[in-house]
């Protein structure tokens, strides 16, 4: 079952502000901050990523019944 339309553009767009905050911190915050939020994106394309082979497995698992 693939990620509903809604969660997936919330995804996005909680990615592309996380971006946006990532670039300001870089700026102007400690590295620790950068870090943490470099991972908060890791998890969401993790999220996404993850989805998607789920999904490619159920595929695989009905064809070969």
């Amino acid at each position: 079952m693939a990620l509903s339309k809604s969660v997936e553009e919330s995804l996005q767009e909680a990615e592309q502000c996380l971006r946006n905050a990532l670039a300001y911190a870089a700026r102007q915050e400690r590295p620790i901050i950068c870090n943490s939020i470099s991972k908060l994106i890791l998890e969401i394309d993790h999220i996404q990523s993850f989805d998607g082979i789920l999904d490619k497995l159920e595929e695989f698992s009905e064809e070969s019944e």
